[in-house]
């Protein structure tokens, strides 16, 4: 599985500095999401179309994003970003920096359901 086959040059570089960059509620969520499911390999930073997903379980076709404040006035670019991720194939579950600090067990619950659901179209939450 070559997630950077059709990538424009450049990708790998700055899928590199994302994560290197990479703040802490994503940080604290992806080695969260590495002890709770073991079973399923997360990719970071992960290109999908013109995008990266901050995490990705390729088996599961499930993207989650964790959104910092920069995204509570980006609605409408956040929908398109998930629509072009779900055209991809992706399902699409976002939790903000807040949900993922202060309740980490719950965003868990949550991705445990999108795990356990049905792979169907669309935004999980």
């Amino acid at each position: 599985m070559r997630l950077y086959a059709n990538q424009p040059i450049g990708t790998v570089p700055r899928a590199r500095q994302l994560r290197r960059e990479a703040p802490a509620p994503e940080r604290r969520l992806l080695r969260a999401l590495r002890e709770a499911f073991p079973a399923q390999k997360w990719r970071h930073q992960a290109p999908v179309g013109p995008f990266f997903a901050d995490i990705l379980c390729f088996s599961e076709a499930l993207v989650i994003e964790v959104d910092g404040d920069t995204h509570a006035d980006a609605a409408q670019r956040d929908a398109a970003r998930t629509a072009v991720i779900a055209a991809e194939g992706f399902r699409v579950v976002r939790f903000t920096n807040d949900d993922v600090m202060r309740n980490l067990d719950g965003v868990l619950a949550v991705v445990a359901a999108a795990l356990a659901s049905d792979k169907g179209e669309g935004s999980v939450a």
